[in-house]
């Protein structure tokens, strides 16, 4: 490559980072989702021809692009909310492929469009969801995290299951070999599982030695290498790369993390991922758009709406038809969720590399890229741009809204139960009159009362009420700890330097639970418990009318 070339290939970087960059400063003002709002700048590039043609290799997706992303993913996935709905995330990521699979190929076969062993691996290939949009709208919104976590933990594992499906049918429909469904199913298992084994391994041996040492740049730089070493290691003996990574993100967020790494090098290597994340979906998103020819799409425009229908009859039966045998903490998922998960089904740039990875001999080649672009094109402008409607018209009231009207309520009524207490002591003293005694207890009980009946009417989640309780009980417990080694420091019972390295590390602690979007209500509650509850009772319009 001269250095023309490379000038070229720079500048091409840095017009798609501008690009960017300037769409995630217009989606603060316009309600688009930011991964929608890049395919259609992408689409508006490609159409103006703005950049000269960029070919989006499958090595780039596969290789460059999707261990950062799964890494990123993983490391983020809390294993007990992954423990406490396995068995949604691990029946819609294996039968939900599976029924994605062989509900496309059936349609488009019975629709005459390709013959069966071609429709099956399209089948696989768009069975990988990518709801990076929807997890980004439902943290937005303050959905129920319960419901976000199944869908993240579906298109995590259901990744790696599509993958591994799609190169076995696509090894069988090169070859034309028909061999026994058990030996299929045996190459399936072998191939996930030694993955999950690869990536496990190298996850803890990552967590081990990051555990020896404390420099934040460096414990980045082995993350990065855990995270691309599983995924080539996972590829060079021939098990599924994708759940490699996986998994030794799961690992090393869950395990390394918080026995190896001080909280400072944690927030430094979570900061890290983060900006890693959001730069190769900024890119990958402008990417799509770019892929798209609008002529080829109006070519096989009949085979992509057959297509199109065939996921979304697909989803269907996954979603309607699974759900029923799941249960999150013993309970069904409720039926508003349900609609949310079909709805949310949204594909990606998995499904466009899978799509790319076809042999250039394969017959069909390009309708069935086309078809793969016609669906990823499909879920992220339609359910992606109307996700946020479909949560109004459901009447799911952001949780974090929720939350934040509980603890307000739960404030006012700490309140006005101290106000009795004041109150009763005053008469006891005849302090006050009988009358005005009778009068403001009555009152106050009335007010206590609404407010339990406003805190019941929320319906707030168990797992919300937990999340605020455990949140809270963080932050007093850090603070705590300030003034313990404040106190420690003063005494000359711990050393300067000491006590300064872990005032830094509880700092970070209390930053990041500050640093999350439901951390304000910690805050709320502690400016809202500053008012004197004389201030409280001079003002009971304004109290009414939050009751």
């Amino acid at each position: 490559m001269n250095s023309l070339e490379t000038h070229s290939h720079v500048s091409n970087l840095l017009f798609l980072l501008l690009a960017a960059s300037a769409t995630a400063m217009c989606v603060k003002w316009i309600r688009i989702p930011y991964a929608v709002a890049l395919v259609i700048v992408g689409l508006c590039i490609g159409l103006a021809n703005t950049l000269p043609p960029i070919i989006m290799t499958p090595d780039l997706v596969l290789l460059v692009f999707l261990p950062a992303l799964l890494f990123e993913a993983s490391w983020n996935l809390d294993i007990r909310a992954l423990r406490r709905d396995w068995l949604a995330i691990s029946i819609f990521a294996t039968a939900g492929v599976l029924v994605c699979m062989f509900t496309v190929a059936a349609i488009l076969y019975a629709g005459g469009a390709i013959n069966m062993q071609t429709a099956l691996l399209f089948g696989a290939m768009v069975s990988a969801t990518d709801p990076v949009s929807v997890l980004a709208l439902f943290r937005k919104l303050g959905l129920d995290k319960r419901l976000a976590t199944i869908i993240e933990g579906e298109s995590l594992f259901n990744d790696g299951t599509a993958v591994v499906l799609f190169q076995i049918v696509l090894a069988l429909a090169i070859t034309g070999s028909h061999p026994p469904a058990f030996s299929t199913a045996g190459s399936f298992i072998v191939i996930s599982l030694g993955g999950a084994l690869v990536g496990t391994v190298v996850g803890y041996l990552s967590s081990k030695i990051t555990s020896v040492f404390n420099d934040h740049l460096l414990e980045i730089t082995l993350t990065t290498v855990a995270a691309y070493g599983s995924y080539l290691l996972a590829e060079h003996i021939h098990v599924s790369p994708v759940i490699a990574v996986v998994a030794a993100g799961i690992v090393v967020g869950n395990y390394g993390s918080r026995t190896g790494m001080s909280a400072a090098t944690r927030l430094a290597v979570n900061s890290f991922w983060e900006y890693a994340a959001f730069l190769v979906n900024s890119l990958l998103f402008l990417l799509i758009g770019l892929q798209v020819k609008l002529p080829l799409l109006i070519r096989y425009d009949r085979t992509i709406a057959l297509a199109i229908l065939a996921v979304g009859a697909a989803r269907l039966l996954q979603v309607y038809g699974l759900c029923p045998l799941v249960s999150t903490k013993g309970a069904p998922i409720p039926h508003k969720w349900r609609h949310l998960l079909f709805w949310g089904g949204l594909r990606g740039a998995l499904v466009m590399a899978l799509a790319l990875s076809l042999p250039l001999t394969f017959p069909d080649r390009d309708m069935l890229i086309n078809m793969a672009f016609g669906v990823v094109l499909f879920t992220l402008l339609i359910p992606g741009l109307t996700m946020g409607t479909l949560v109004k018209l459901l009447g799911l009231t952001p949780n974090k809204e929720r939350i934040q009207r509980h603890q307000d309520d739960k404030v006012l009524l700490m309140t006005y139960q101290s106000e009795l207490q004041i109150l009763s002591s005053l008469a006891e003293q005849a302090k006050v009159s009988s009358h005005t005694y009778n009068t403001w207890k009555s009152e106050l009980e009335q007010r206590i009362s609404a407010l339990r009946r406003n805190s019941a009417a929320l319906n707030l989640s168990d797992t919300g009420r937990e999340e605020l309780a455990d949140r809270q009980a963080k932050v007093s417990l850090l603070r705590a700890r300030k003034d313990q080694l404040a106190m420690l420091s003063e005494d000359g019972l711990i050393g300067s330097e000491s006590a300064q390295d872990l005032n830094t590390d509880t700092d970070a602690e209390l930053e990041a639970l500050t640093a999350d979007e439901e951390s304000d209500f910690t805050d709320s509650y502690a400016s809202s418990a500053a008012t004197s509850p004389t201030d409280c009772a001079a003002k009971p319009a304004k109290e009414d009318k939050a009751i």
